[in-house]
């Protein structure tokens, strides 16, 4: 199948003082999956301002972009529409609120009608084997393995 068009994703890294990263579990057509909080650019919108956007949108809390972390180098074909190549551009965030959300200590607890959930994972600890998509396991493995976050 010929790619007929470019699908923009953009993700936050936020880290709290405990050196752990915000995961999110989330119920995406069907499957279960396990990323980093953010979502498709709209047109019309930048990158910041789509991850801004998104993080309200997910956690009800606003950010500040910190700095770049990742821009997806290879191909990766969408796993929903193969005729999209998907893009993803990563950001180091910090929120400028109260974190407003419950997490959890276990993966895809949803509670009631949700199909998102949150939970922090240890730095230390964090595997590219945490998350599902192939882009999210990369920088997963690349958050393992820098300083650069702190």
């Amino acid at each position: 199948m010929q790619i007929q068009k470019f699908n923009i994703r953009v993700y936050g890294i936020l880290i709290n003082n405990q050196n752990q990263v915000l995961v999110c579990d989330e119920l995406i057509k069907g499957h279960n999956i396990t990323k980093f909080p953010g979502g498709g650019l709209e047109f019309g919108e930048g990158t910041l301002d789509c991850l801004k956007r998104e993080f309200i949108e997910e956690t009800n809390t606003p950010v500040e972009i910190v700095k770049h972390f990742y821009t997806t180098d290879f191909f990766v074909p969408s796993a929903y529409n193969p005729s999209h190549q998907i893009i993803s551009i990563y950001y180091l965030v910090k929120p400028i609120a109260e974190l407003k959300i419950k997490t959890s200590t276990q993966k895809n607890d949803f509670i009631e009608d949700n199909i998102i959930s949150f939970r922090w994972i240890d730095i230390d600890k964090i595997s590219e084997n945490d998350f599902t998509l192939p882009i999210d396991r990369i920088v997963g493995k690349a958050l393992s393995n820098s300083e650069s976050f702190n």
